[in-house]
């Protein structure tokens, strides 16, 4: 593993690791902007620009941006999240510049052409529509927009169909130049990559002057509740949100341990009990969402409506159990072998390798060494445990619920008793 970063000029930042045995590379741009970063008029626009940049710029039709990478057998694709938007390909080793040549074209000079814009549109609505055919979604857009109401993060990624349909070529290019200078963008590429030469490659392409540094995003206040939506599914699904660190408070990894021990895993508690033991569900699961100044451990599971009283008691009851003394030593050892695991494994994959460095020095500028993250995972103990779990439960938690038909209203009576909520109102 040789990892190198360089920061050219103009701010733009190039990170690699060369994995030796690896005849390809997987590379990308990530840009530290999100839906996070977007004004309540502009909600949906990162999304919009991520589809939008790869219909066209005045060197490459659409559909060249197709052939172009695919020719060299290599794919391109995209993603949007809270707090950055990442553009990324994989290649044959080799193939990197032509690789690069292709993003940095679509991110500085595409075109944005009325009629293109239009069908996009069309595709979002599609998407957006989907969401709605799924109660995981639903049932996730509902916690965030109740743990977060009136802010940028308690509003879907997606957007919605009124904004994204009001969005014009010059509101993407006002949004690009003002979120996608070169020193809100780092490049990164792991496996059969040379640094130096992907250096003089980006470069090359990226010659925008300095821009100054994106202002910072609007503090979050996580605020909790209770929401349902009456919409009919087969199931009752539910996810509970407690405010949690973000990844730069101390108890980050704590956390992670906590939620590992809670219902990560078949060996979780909630797993256990809830599955295992009452055969109240097929899936129940925990985890932990961080950003830059907020987070939250969450959780979610689906059942049978008549059967979401019992399960949602039995979360309540687990949670205290937490609460009480330090868990088995057996446990945290055990959860925190789960979260090695899932770190290191990002080392061994050269797309999750590129992923992972690009994110460190967008979150913490630099990238967090092996040595580092395990050494964080270890130094949680028992006791980091306990007052986390303490923590988790002072907090006050976001319960949405989906599918629960008539048992709703009794549903979120019993959750308010159980865990303390102080606010209901209906989602869509």
């Amino acid at each position: 593993m040789s990892l190198e970063i360089t920061t050219l000029d103009n701010g733009l930042r190039v990170v690699t690791d060369h994995m030796a045995h690896l005849a390809t590379t997987s590379l990308g741009v990530w840009v530290a902007a999100g839906s996070r970063h977007e004004s309540e008029s502009d909600n949906g626009m990162s999304h919009l620009l991520e589809h939008m940049a790869f219909k066209g710029t005045r060197q490459r039709t659409a559909r060249a941006i197709a052939e172009e990478i695919e020719a060299l057998g290599g794919e391109l694709n995209a993603a949007t999240g809270h707090e950055s938007t990442a553009y990324y390909a994989r290649v044959l080793a080799g193939d990197e510049a032509a690789a690069l040549a292709i993003l940095a074209d679509i991110l500085q000079d595409p075109l944005f052409a009325d009629d293109e814009l239009r069908r996009e549109q069309e595709v979002i609505l599609q998407e957006i529509a989907a969401t709605q055919d799924s109660p995981e979604d639903i049932v996730f857009d509902l916690l965030h927009e109740t743990s977060y109401p009136g802010q940028a993060l308690g509003r879907p990624i997606l957007g919605t169909p009124a904004r994204v349909q009001g969005f014009s070529s010059a509101d993407l290019k006002r949004f690009l130049a003002a979120s996608y200078g070169p020193s809100q963008m780092v490049v990164s590429a792991a496996g059969g990559v040379n640094h130096d030469a992907l250096v003089r490659h980006a470069e090359a392409l990226f010659q925008a002057p300095n821009s100054p540094s994106k202002g910072g995003c609007v503090t979050a206040r996580y605020a909790g509740g209770t929401v349902k939506s009456d919409k009919p599914f087969e199931q009752c699904h539910i996810a509970m949100g407690f405010e949690g660190p973000s990844y730069r408070d101390e108890g980050y990894f704590a956390a992670q341990v906590f939620s590992g021990i809670f219902g990560g895993g078949m060996s979780s508690r909630l797993f256990q009990e809830v599955r295992e033991k009452r055969g109240l569900c097929y899936s129940i699961y925990s985890n932990v969402w961080g950003l830059e100044d907020t987070g939250m451990i969450y959780l979610h599971t689906a059942t049978a409506p008549e059967a979401a009283g019992e399960l949602t008691s039995v979360i309540a009851s687990e949670l205290a159990a937490m609460c009480q003394t330090p868990p088995m030593l057996a446990e945290v050892e055990r959860s925190k072998a789960q979260l090695k695991v899932g770190l290191l494994s990002a080392l061994e994959s050269s797309a999750a390798r590129a992923e992972q460095m690009a994110r460190h020095l967008v979150a913490y500028d630099r990238v967090i060494s092996k040595e580092d993250l395990i050494a964080r995972v270890d130094a949680v103990s028992p006791q980091d445990v306990l007052t986390c779990a303490r923590q988790t439960a002072d907090s006050k938690v976001t319960f949405s619920v989906v599918g629960a038909g008539t048992f709703g209203k009794r549903l979120l009576d019993d959750a308010n008793e159980q865990f303390k909520l102080h606010e209901t109102q209906d989602g869509g």
